[in-house]
């Protein structure tokens, strides 16, 4: 699972009002080579929730990837290292096994084989 789709992800437990971001638990993970587009990710900037990234980032142990803090946008076009910092992160850091879990009610969603199972209970619908 890449850290893109971890950004996109929510629980939606029934009755869960604060189920984002999920907190990630990554027992293995592994970075896989992606083809650089700046543009891609001029484009997906705006989308993301910089302090999700950040602590999946962390979550990772790759604490000096990221700023804390989301740069401005104009630093997308000047910024080349920036740029291949985000993709690294975004794109080429990909969680093989661990969980996903809800903030609101601890609830674990287990990533297998890089897939999560975000697949709800009977009695969470």
């Amino acid at each position: 699972m890449r850290l893109l789709t971890h950004n996109m992800l929510a629980c939606n437990i029934k009755g869960v009002t604060n189920g984002y971001p999920l907190r990630l638990e990554a027992e293995k993970w592994v970075e896989k080579e992606v083809n650089f587009n700046a543009d891609f990710l001029r484009s997906v900037f705006p989308k993301i929730e910089w302090p999700a990234l950040v602590g999946a980032v962390r979550a990772l142990g790759c604490h000096d990837l990221l700023p804390q803090d989301a740069p401005n946008p104009s630093a997308l076009d000047s910024d080349d290292d920036f740029l291949r910092r985000f993709h690294r992160a975004l794109l080429q850091l990909h969680v093989e096994e661990g969980a996903l879990v809800c903030p609101e009610t601890g609830r674990r969603f287990p990533i297998s084989k890089g897939i999560p199972n975000m697949l709800l209970h009977e009695d969470e619908v």
